[in-house]
């Protein structure tokens, strides 16, 4: 089923945190959503989910209103940074009953799964949630969002606390799941790099827009450093479109973009610049930085 939002737009206390967002998840991908702290990304999430009324527009799935509809809930997991000040209103749960009350809530459950990403990770289910560390609850996201078996899953910062040896093994274990299942992941992180290869699709959301909804292998590909003397980076980037400069004497860079199978080396043959390929964290930069095309603060 897709999962689809129009014209979603969110206000706190007179400020408008989401503007018309109108976005589409389709079934079987794994999504990464990512922005600038404020992008208004949990909004976003815990709207699609249906656990944060939406000032204006509307979020179906399989053309089916989401909000106050457990038939259509049941598909649904959004597993967020867990707080031990509001994990389900009483931190004084251990972990093991805190996974028992997310069984109870997710009718796909997979208790034999739960348990072996609990071996997985070595956490110790008899600690209280708020005696847990950083990364012990990130072990707790993780699993309430894969042992959920939910359609749609949804992680919200799943890798925060994590150690780099965790944070592979999450990674690992999010591909075989969404090879074994098919299931719909969207994962909100501020890692970029790392997830990077795992994304089939990228979401930017930027200043409560929508920047751009794309494909990471596509995406990726029409984006470029391009530098050299500052006279002829101008020159090569003329006709291009060049979202982020940096200087560093007479020398320059321009992260540019150019059409769906654009070639970039034909628009600037002829011009000493050195031309790079960008990686999604340094495209995000150059698309979401503070910085306009011709370097000048906003």
């Amino acid at each position: 089923m897709t999962l689809r939002c129009e014209h979603v737009s969110k206000e706190y206390g007179g400020k408008r945190v989401l503007d018309d967002v109108t976005l589409e998840i389709e079934p079987g991908r794994i999504y990464g959503l990512i922005g600038r702290n404020g992008a208004g990304k949990t909004t976003l999430l815990s709207i699609l989910t249906a656990q944060n009324p939406a000032s204006s527009g509307t979020v179906t799935l399989g053309g089916q209103q989401v909000w106050e509809n457990q038939k259509m809930l049941d598909h649904l997991c959004f597993s967020r940074e867990l707080n031990p000040q509001n994990a389900f209103g009483n931190a004084s749960y251990k972990v093991k009953e805190y996974l028992r009350m997310a069984a109870a809530y997710y009718p796909n459950w997979d208790k034999a799964y739960a348990e072996r990403l609990i071996g997985l990770f070595g956490l110790d289910v008899k600690k209280r949630i708020a005696k847990l560390s950083k990364g012990m609850l990130s072990m707790v996201t993780i699993i309430v969002a894969l042992a959920s078996r939910a359609d749609i899953t949804i992680l919200d910062e799943p890798v925060a606390g994590l150690d780099i040896v965790s944070r592979e093994r999450f990674y690992q274990l999010l591909i075989e799941d969404y090879t074994e299942t098919g299931r719909t992941f969207i994962v909100s992180t501020h890692i970029i790099e790392e997830a990077a290869n795992v994304f089939e699709k990228v979401i930017i959301l930027h200043e409560g827009r929508l920047k751009l909804v794309e494909d990471t292998v596509g995406l990726v590909a029409r984006f470029w450093a391009v530098s050299g003397r500052e006279d002829e980076v101008d020159a090569a980037c003329a006709g291009l479109d060049v979202h982020h400069v940096d200087r560093m004497g007479r020398g320059k860079t321009a992260y540019v973009s150019t059409e769906p199978g654009g070639d970039i080396r034909r628009c600037t043959d002829g011009h000493a610049v050195d031309i790079a390929p960008l990686s999604l964290q340094k495209l995000f930069v150059a698309l979401c930085g503070d910085e306009t095309a011709e370097g000048e603060t906003k």
